[in-house]
């Protein structure tokens, strides 16, 4: 591995991220495992960045890619494109948005980018509202709206950001609220900032729970009540749901639903695990924000006919085998399991978490301050035990991010907690 290892780094950046002091190439996989190179098996607790979201090789998937890949692989939006509209018209009957059109992309990215471009274009407005934390992409957009500053590499932007209290339910001025005062202080804070801000915001846009932030949420229902702030003023509000969509929590198929009493999102983002590893993102948006662009615009390759098959058979594999339902049950075994070993660990602040979406926080021992040293040390004691799990969180990278493919059998769950627990004290 050495020398794939130096020739990556002869010819790619250096801020390209790899995990682990002796990097892994991964080589195959089959349900929730895969191999390297050297032949070690590993238990897959992060699916390519919660992208590999039903199974490792999934029998259906593959058909469907190979078929249509027989047939041909690339024609445009330029041209009809029949697995685009089958697919979009599945998306945009499950994103709960009325009269709901739907765009595709490439990435979660790209995604985020399209719909700050309606959210401006249809306002008239450059300014956006954030989340403190969050974390919405790597495009020079995005990353004009990301509040985490491990992911911000410039300042610069062609949005002016406002950044807003409340992603954090268990850090900052407000962590020690109840969650009624939280979500109070969280509106009057919005409410205020609003009262500064010159013109009219175009939109705020929101992880239900930030994933590169470490998984973190707030109370539910504190987007519905903002929700009535931005209905005063005409302000759009965007779920991200690149990480959240899909039923991945359990308890919803879509983040935003935990937050649902004034409706549904303006605009709704996503991507990550409905290709199941193929290239798809996209936006949904009721047509009067979907159809306010005035200019011609088409995707190269955003609903190519290879990766829109892909995702009619992994959305119809998931809806079908209620991988919801399972993310729900095992996933709730999962974080009991892990709530109970880290009890007993002065280096656990919090595990925190639904269904498949499950973060650990890190400290160092009897204080607040994060330990990134130890997240990177559980991460290496958990690849050495045979389990992929990421990182994330904050300013400082000291939270285990654990978010296996939605298939997670309950002995799988055992034998990941069991791994983690070594690995956890280990650290």
């Amino acid at each position: 591995m050495t020398d794939l290892y130096d020739r990556h780094r002869a010819v790619l950046p250096d801020w390209l991220a790899l995990y682990y002091r002796r990097p892994i190439e991964l080589t195959h996989g089959e349900g929730r495992h895969v191999w390297d190179a050297e032949g070690n098996k590993y238990l897959d607790f992060f699916g390519g960045i919660l992208t590999t979201m039903t199974a490792h090789a999934l029998p259906e998937v593959t058909k469907a890619v190979s078929e249509q890949a027989a047939r041909i692989i690339h024609s445009s939006t330029l041209y009809l494109d029949r697995p685009m509209v089958e697919l979009a018209e599945r998306v945009a009957s499950l994103s709960g948005i009325p009269d709901a059109r739907v765009f595709f992309t490439t990435s979660g990215t790209e995604a985020n980018d399209a719909a700050l471009l309606l959210a401006t274009s249809h306002r008239r407005s450059n300014q956006i509202l954030a989340m403190r934390n969050s974390y919405h992409g790597r495009s020079f957009t995005a990353v004009g709206i990301t509040g985490n500053q491990a992911w911000s590499p410039t300042s610069l932007s062609p949005l002016q950001t406002l950044y807003v209290h409340g992603g954090v339910r268990s850090r900052g001025p407000y962590a020690a609220l109840s969650d009624a005062e939280f979500t109070a202080a969280c509106v009057a804070d919005l409410r205020d900032m609003l009262g500064q801000a010159r013109g009219g915001v175009a939109a705020l846009i929101a992880e239900p729970i930030q994933g590169v932030g470490g998984f973190t949420s707030p109370p539910d229902g504190l987007y519905a009540a903002f929700r009535e702030v931005l209905d005063e003023h005409g302000i759009l509000w965007i779920a991200d749901e690149v990480q959240t969509g899909w039923g991945r929590t359990g308890e919803h198929f879509w983040g935003w639903q935990a937050h649902a009493e004034n409706g549904p999102p303006d605009i709704l983002t996503f991507a990550k695990g409905i290709g199941n590893g193929m290239s798809i993102g996209g936006v949904v948006a009721r047509a009067e924000v979907m159809n306010s662009l005035d200019a011609n615009s088409i995707s190269t390759f955003g609903g190519s006919p290879v990766t829109m098959a892909a995702g009619l058979a992994n959305l119809a594999y998931l809806l079908e085998h209620d991988l919801q339902g399972n993310a729900r049950r095992v996933g709730g075994l999962l974080i009991e399991r892990l709530r109970a070993i880290c009890a007993q660990l002065p280096v656990v602040r919090e595990v925190r978490g639904r269904g498949l979406m499950i973060g650990i926080e890190l400290v160092e021992p009897g204080t607040d301050r994060p330990n990134p040293q130890a997240a990177a040390a559980v991460l290496e004691a958990a690849r050495e035990g045979g389990l992929l799990i990421g990182k994330g969180g904050g300013h400082d990278t000291s939270v285990l991010r654990v978010a296996p493919p939605l298939s997670l059998t309950v002995a799988e769950a055992e034998e990941g907690a069991a791994i983690l627990e070594r690995a956890l004290r280990s650290a």
